[in-house]
């Protein structure tokens, strides 16, 4: 597999936005283990059976050759692909896992085989609404625990699966998708899931490009297309030494729907360098909807 940028949210330096493609990269080099950020594990895995975790860098790279070390002692390492293949332990209950040498934890829980049994593929609940740049979980019953053996196809394209269990996935779009409703199947050996939507929008940055100052102040837009309803927005100051993010450095708005749909945050400069602020569209699960 090629080497894929996995876009957390978009992120804004300085006012410049980064690209947003999430196309296959091959001449990218893969990031060093040493650059590991972010773990994306199943939510739900089950006893004894197979599940696939991931890691990411900070630019949303997938990362070999990072240990993973779980609460239980057993411990796995990503393969060429950033990815891992490991067996859930046998007792259901919860367990967390993190990146060897990182604090953070990620927490799943273990069910037994019984309780994730189902005659095919069932989806539970889905992203109503969904950013082009950023993954989507999906949860339900009968996927592939290998996340390679589960073909997700949405509006025709093939998505990449970057983790999975028998009951959880987490997929990123296709690089080629357009913004709007989109049918989405999911398939495991012969077994396909119903047909059934998603709607994603596709996010822009727009700020002053310049460097803030002491006393500056700085409105951040963020332009939404493809739904004109309102959708919920999460931005996160990552330079809380530069600037303060009004109403927190964790702020939430919602969008103002419509034709012109936007959301503003705005930011007040504590002393001259680059601001950083990574904004991402909080998920809303539900029952699928065909």
């Amino acid at each position: 597999m090629s080497q894929r940028r996995v876009s957390a949210a978009l992120a804004f330096l300085c006012g410049v936005a980064p690209a947003l493609s999430l196309s296959a990269a091959p001449q990218q080099t893969a990031p060093p283990a040493s650059a590991a950020r972010i773990l994306l594990l199943p939510r739900k895995i089950v006893s004894g059976e197979h599940s696939t975790l991931a890691v990411l860098d900070v630019n949303g790279r997938l990362t070999p050759g990072v240990h993973v070390n779980f609460s239980n002692g057993d411990r796995v390492t990503t393969d060429a692909t950033g990815r891992a293949l490991f067996v859930a332990p046998l007792n259901p209950g919860p367990i967390s896992a993190k990146i060897s040498g990182h604090p953070g934890r990620v927490f799943t829980s273990i069910l037994s085989p019984i309780e994730a049994a189902a005659p095919s593929i069932e989806i539970s609940s889905a992203p109503r609404v969904a950013s082009l740049s950023d993954r989507f979980e999906l949860s339900g019953r009968e996927f592939c625990g290998d996340a390679d053996a589960n073909k997700v196809i949405v509006a025709g394209l093939p998505a990449l699966v970057l983790a999975s269990s028998p009951t959880s996935l987490v997929v990123l779009p296709p690089s080629e998708l357009d913004s709007g409703d989109a049918s989405v199947v999911v398939s495991c050996g012969k077994n396909d899931s119903q047909r059934f939507s998603i709607r994603f929008v596709e996010l822009t940055l727009e700020a002053n490009s310049s460097a803030l100052a002491p006393g500056d102040h700085r409105t951040l837009t963020v332009r939404v297309r493809g739904t004109t309803a309102k959708i919920s927005l999460e931005a996160h100051n990552l330079a809380p030494d530069v600037a303060d993010l009004v109403g927190g450095n964790l702020t939430r708005v919602y969008s103002s729907g419509g034709a012109d749909n936007t959301a503003q945050f705005q930011l007040m400069g504590k002393q001259r360098g680059s601001f950083v602020v990574s904004v991402r569209l909080l998920r809303t699960q539900s029952a699928p909807r065909p």
